[in-house]
Protein backbone atom coordinates (compact mmCIF):
# COMPACT_ATOMS: atom_id res chain seq x y z
CA UNK A 1 0.00 0.00 0.00
CA UNK A 2 1.37 3.41 -0.95
CA UNK A 3 2.46 5.72 1.84
CA UNK A 4 -0.26 8.17 2.84
CA UNK A 5 0.35 11.69 1.51
CA UNK A 6 1.10 14.56 3.87
CA UNK A 7 -1.63 17.13 3.30
CA UNK A 8 -2.15 20.54 4.89
CA UNK A 9 -5.14 22.73 4.03
CA UNK A 10 -4.99 26.44 4.83
CA UNK A 11 -8.36 28.17 5.20
CA UNK A 12 -9.52 31.64 6.17
CA UNK A 13 -9.90 32.06 9.94
CA UNK A 14 -12.93 33.46 11.70
CA UNK A 15 -12.89 36.89 13.38
CA UNK A 16 -11.80 35.31 16.66
CA UNK A 17 -9.01 33.58 14.67
CA UNK A 18 -10.01 30.24 16.22
CA UNK A 19 -12.52 28.58 13.88
CA UNK A 20 -13.16 28.60 10.12
CA UNK A 21 -14.16 31.88 8.51
CA UNK A 22 -16.68 32.73 5.81
CA UNK A 23 -15.22 31.42 2.54
CA UNK A 24 -17.16 29.02 0.29
CA UNK A 25 -13.96 28.04 -1.56
CA UNK A 26 -12.25 27.05 1.70
CA UNK A 27 -15.28 25.03 2.76
CA UNK A 28 -15.41 23.35 -0.64
CA UNK A 29 -11.87 21.95 -0.27
CA UNK A 30 -12.43 21.10 3.41
CA UNK A 31 -15.48 19.02 2.39
CA UNK A 32 -13.61 17.28 -0.45
CA UNK A 33 -10.75 16.18 1.80
CA UNK A 34 -13.18 14.98 4.48
CA UNK A 35 -15.25 13.03 1.93
CA UNK A 36 -12.08 11.45 0.51
CA UNK A 37 -11.36 10.05 3.98
CA UNK A 38 -7.71 11.10 3.85
CA UNK A 39 -5.75 12.34 6.85
CA UNK A 40 -4.97 16.04 6.63
CA UNK A 41 -4.10 19.00 8.81
CA UNK A 42 -6.39 22.03 8.84
CA UNK A 43 -4.77 25.42 9.43
CA UNK A 44 -6.81 28.60 9.92
CA UNK A 45 -5.14 31.76 8.63
CA UNK A 46 -5.87 35.09 10.26
CA UNK A 47 -5.64 37.39 7.25
CA UNK A 48 -5.22 40.48 9.45
CA UNK A 49 -1.87 39.19 10.57
CA UNK A 50 -0.89 36.45 8.16
CA UNK A 51 2.30 34.92 9.54
CA UNK A 52 5.54 35.34 7.65
CA UNK A 53 5.70 31.63 6.95
CA UNK A 54 2.46 31.89 4.90
CA UNK A 55 3.76 34.87 2.96
CA UNK A 56 6.76 32.74 2.10
CA UNK A 57 4.63 29.70 1.17
CA UNK A 58 2.08 31.40 -1.04
CA UNK A 59 3.04 35.05 -1.55
CA UNK A 60 0.10 37.25 -2.49
CA UNK A 61 -2.36 34.36 -2.22
CA UNK A 62 -5.61 34.27 -0.30
CA UNK A 63 -6.71 31.04 1.35
CA UNK A 64 -7.57 28.38 0.51
CA UNK A 65 -4.31 26.80 -0.46
CA UNK A 66 -2.94 23.33 -0.01
CA UNK A 67 0.42 21.73 0.67
CA UNK A 68 0.60 18.20 -0.74
CA UNK A 69 3.86 16.42 0.13
CA UNK A 70 5.69 19.80 0.31
CA UNK A 71 4.19 21.07 -2.96
CA UNK A 72 2.13 24.27 -2.63
CA UNK A 73 -1.08 24.57 -4.65
CA UNK A 74 -3.14 27.77 -4.72
CA UNK A 75 -5.86 27.53 -7.41
CA UNK A 76 -9.13 26.08 -5.99
CA UNK A 77 -10.34 24.49 -9.25
CA UNK A 78 -6.93 22.98 -9.96
CA UNK A 79 -6.66 21.70 -6.38
CA UNK A 80 -10.05 20.01 -6.78
CA UNK A 81 -8.96 18.35 -10.04
CA UNK A 82 -5.64 17.31 -8.52
CA UNK A 83 -7.28 15.73 -5.44
CA UNK A 84 -9.83 13.86 -7.55
CA UNK A 85 -7.06 12.53 -9.79
CA UNK A 86 -4.54 11.73 -7.05
CA UNK A 87 -6.77 10.47 -4.23
CA UNK A 88 -8.43 7.91 -6.47
CA UNK A 89 -10.05 4.47 -6.13
CA UNK A 90 -9.57 1.85 -4.82
CA UNK A 91 -8.08 3.62 -1.80
CA UNK A 92 -10.21 6.77 -1.95
CA UNK A 93 -13.75 7.34 -3.27
CA UNK A 94 -14.44 9.01 -6.59
CA UNK A 95 -16.36 12.27 -6.09
CA UNK A 96 -16.97 13.43 -9.66
CA UNK A 97 -20.55 13.49 -10.99
CA UNK A 98 -21.97 10.99 -13.44
CA UNK A 99 -24.25 13.68 -14.92
CA UNK A 100 -22.71 16.81 -16.46
CA UNK A 101 -25.89 18.77 -15.58
CA UNK A 102 -25.25 18.22 -11.85
CA UNK A 103 -22.08 20.32 -12.10
CA UNK A 104 -24.06 23.20 -13.63
CA UNK A 105 -27.11 23.05 -11.33
CA UNK A 106 -27.50 26.23 -9.30
CA UNK A 107 -24.52 27.93 -10.95
CA UNK A 108 -26.36 31.27 -11.36
CA UNK A 109 -27.75 31.44 -7.80
CA UNK A 110 -24.81 33.18 -6.15
CA UNK A 111 -24.67 35.88 -8.84
CA UNK A 112 -28.39 36.78 -8.55
CA UNK A 113 -28.17 36.56 -4.76
CA UNK A 114 -25.32 39.10 -4.77
CA UNK A 115 -27.33 41.53 -6.90
CA UNK A 116 -30.33 41.11 -4.61
CA UNK A 117 -28.50 41.43 -1.31
CA UNK A 118 -26.18 44.30 -2.26
CA UNK A 119 -28.95 46.47 -3.70
CA UNK A 120 -29.54 49.62 -1.60
CA UNK A 121 -32.61 50.80 -3.56
CA UNK A 122 -35.99 49.62 -2.13
CA UNK A 123 -37.63 50.32 -5.51
CA UNK A 124 -35.55 47.58 -7.16
CA UNK A 125 -35.92 45.01 -4.39
CA UNK A 126 -38.97 43.13 -5.72
CA UNK A 127 -37.53 42.80 -9.22
CA UNK A 128 -34.17 41.54 -7.93
CA UNK A 129 -35.89 39.17 -5.50
CA UNK A 130 -37.92 37.65 -8.35
CA UNK A 131 -34.78 37.22 -10.42
CA UNK A 132 -33.02 35.54 -7.51
CA UNK A 133 -36.06 33.37 -6.72
CA UNK A 134 -36.23 32.18 -10.35
CA UNK A 135 -32.71 30.72 -9.99
CA UNK A 136 -33.82 28.84 -6.86
CA UNK A 137 -36.87 27.53 -8.75
CA UNK A 138 -34.59 26.35 -11.58
CA UNK A 139 -32.39 24.43 -9.12
CA UNK A 140 -35.50 23.02 -7.42
CA UNK A 141 -36.73 21.71 -10.79
CA UNK A 142 -33.42 19.91 -11.34
CA UNK A 143 -33.61 18.34 -7.87
CA UNK A 144 -37.22 17.22 -8.40
CA UNK A 145 -36.62 15.72 -11.86
CA UNK A 146 -35.65 12.03 -11.79
CA UNK A 147 -32.21 11.26 -13.23
CA UNK A 148 -31.85 8.48 -15.79
CA UNK A 149 -30.61 5.90 -13.26
CA UNK A 150 -33.74 6.59 -11.16
CA UNK A 151 -35.96 6.12 -14.21
CA UNK A 152 -34.22 2.82 -14.97
CA UNK A 153 -35.25 1.61 -11.50
CA UNK A 154 -38.72 3.13 -11.69
CA UNK A 155 -39.80 4.14 -15.24
CA UNK A 156 -43.01 5.75 -13.91
CA UNK A 157 -41.29 8.05 -11.41
CA UNK A 158 -42.50 11.64 -11.71
CA UNK A 159 -40.41 12.99 -8.86
CA UNK A 160 -36.84 12.32 -7.82
CA UNK A 161 -36.20 10.99 -4.34
CA UNK A 162 -32.41 11.34 -4.50
CA UNK A 163 -30.60 12.92 -1.57
CA UNK A 164 -28.17 15.19 -3.41
CA UNK A 165 -27.49 16.80 -6.79
CA UNK A 166 -26.17 13.73 -8.59
CA UNK A 167 -27.59 10.85 -6.55
CA UNK A 168 -27.47 9.57 -2.98
CA UNK A 169 -23.87 10.45 -2.19
CA UNK A 170 -22.20 13.87 -1.97
CA UNK A 171 -20.09 14.79 -4.99
CA UNK A 172 -17.77 17.60 -6.10
CA UNK A 173 -20.85 19.48 -7.36
CA UNK A 174 -22.34 19.48 -3.84
CA UNK A 175 -19.02 20.63 -2.35
CA UNK A 176 -19.17 23.61 -4.69
CA UNK A 177 -22.87 24.50 -4.32
CA UNK A 178 -23.75 23.75 -0.67
CA UNK A 179 -21.34 26.27 0.95
CA UNK A 180 -22.88 28.99 -1.26
CA UNK A 181 -26.45 27.91 -0.47
CA UNK A 182 -25.67 28.04 3.24
CA UNK A 183 -24.48 31.66 2.86
CA UNK A 184 -27.59 32.50 0.79
CA UNK A 185 -29.89 31.00 3.43
CA UNK A 186 -28.27 32.77 6.39
CA UNK A 187 -27.83 36.20 4.75
CA UNK A 188 -31.27 36.41 3.08
CA UNK A 189 -33.09 35.56 6.31
CA UNK A 190 -31.23 38.20 8.31
CA UNK A 191 -31.04 41.08 5.84
CA UNK A 192 -34.13 40.60 3.66
CA UNK A 193 -36.40 38.48 5.87
CA UNK A 194 -36.44 36.05 2.93
CA UNK A 195 -36.55 32.31 3.48
CA UNK A 196 -36.36 29.57 0.87
CA UNK A 197 -40.03 28.80 0.17
CA UNK A 198 -41.19 25.43 1.55
CA UNK A 199 -43.01 24.93 -1.77
CA UNK A 200 -39.59 24.31 -3.31
CA UNK A 201 -39.69 20.74 -2.03
CA UNK A 202 -36.66 19.46 -3.94
CA UNK A 203 -34.42 22.24 -2.66
CA UNK A 204 -35.78 21.98 0.89
CA UNK A 205 -35.17 18.21 0.89
CA UNK A 206 -31.68 18.71 -0.51
CA UNK A 207 -30.66 21.17 2.21
CA UNK A 208 -32.25 19.08 4.97
CA UNK A 209 -30.28 16.04 3.82
CA UNK A 210 -27.06 18.04 3.53
CA UNK A 211 -27.26 19.47 7.05
CA UNK A 212 -27.47 15.89 8.37
CA UNK A 213 -24.02 15.15 6.93
CA UNK A 214 -21.01 15.83 9.15
CA UNK A 215 -18.88 16.67 6.11
CA UNK A 216 -21.14 19.63 5.41
CA UNK A 217 -22.48 20.62 8.81
CA UNK A 218 -19.11 20.68 10.57
CA UNK A 219 -17.32 22.56 7.80
CA UNK A 220 -19.83 25.45 7.79
CA UNK A 221 -18.70 28.70 9.41
CA UNK A 222 -20.83 30.02 12.27
CA UNK A 223 -23.85 32.06 11.08
CA UNK A 224 -22.48 35.09 12.96
CA UNK A 225 -19.30 34.84 10.88
CA UNK A 226 -21.28 34.92 7.61
CA UNK A 227 -23.45 37.84 8.75
CA UNK A 228 -20.38 39.81 9.81
CA UNK A 229 -18.78 39.26 6.39
CA UNK A 230 -21.91 40.56 4.64
CA UNK A 231 -22.61 43.44 7.03
CA UNK A 232 -20.76 46.08 4.96
CA UNK A 233 -22.59 45.19 1.71
CA UNK A 234 -25.96 43.69 2.74
CA UNK A 235 -27.67 46.80 4.02
CA UNK A 236 -31.10 46.50 5.59
CA UNK A 237 -33.62 48.04 3.19
CA UNK A 238 -35.59 50.93 4.66
CA UNK A 239 -38.91 50.67 2.90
Amino acid sequence: MAEAPKIELFVKASVDAESVGNCPFCQRLFMILWLKGVNFTLNTVDMRRAPEVLKALAPGSQPPFLIYNDEVKTDTNKIEEFLEETLAPPQYPKLCCRYKESNEAGEDIFRTFSGYIKNPNPGLNDMLEKKFLSTLVKLNMYLETPLSHELEQNPNANNSSRLYLDGDTLTLADCNLLPKLNIVKVVCKEYRNFQIPVELKGLTRYLDNAYKQDEFRYTCPNDSEILLAYQPVAKYLNK
